[in-house]
């Protein structure tokens, strides 16, 4: 399966950075039916950072708006998937570096033969990537 490049809508919420907090996004997510196509958590600060990344982002505003969270986006960022195979990003990031646009920051897995992975380019970077990537 050659490779499929989308660019992709992502939003985050803010959070405590405390157990369970994680736990209670997703779990609100699910009550309201809201499908993901990845999530990426990190500390910032004394709060957590929760990036979503879902299939049908009217779905994820309404329910943020019945969970009264303040989400911040959408934001752009590609969501690549394939065959697994050794260096299955270089091409990209190659492609991504002749243009002189920096990544910054991506997420990657392997699950049963295939690659998914999120990359992240500077928001003034986003245009020239999706050509760059030959983004859909």
């Amino acid at each position: 399966m050659p490779d499929a490049i989308r660019l992709v809508d992502y939003f985050y919420v803010m959070t405590a950075d405390k157990p369970g907090e994680g736990a209670r996004v997703l779990g609100q997510l699910k009550a309201a039916g809201v499908n993901l196509l990845a999530f990426h958590a990190f500390p910032s600060g004394r709060r957590a950072q929760l990036n979503l990344i879902p299939s049908d982002a009217s779905a994820l505003r309404a329910a943020a708006r019945q969970a009264n969270w303040k989400l911040v986006g959408p934001k752009k960022a590609f969501f690549l998937t394939g065959d697994d195979r050794p260096g299955a990003l270089v091409e990209h990031y190659a492609k991504l570096a002749a243009a002189k646009i920096n990544v910054v920051a991506t997420d990657a897995i392997a699950v049963r033969g295939a690659y998914g992975a999120i990359v992240w380019v500077g928001a003034r970077d986003v245009n020239k990537a999706a050509q760059v990537l030959g983004a859909v």
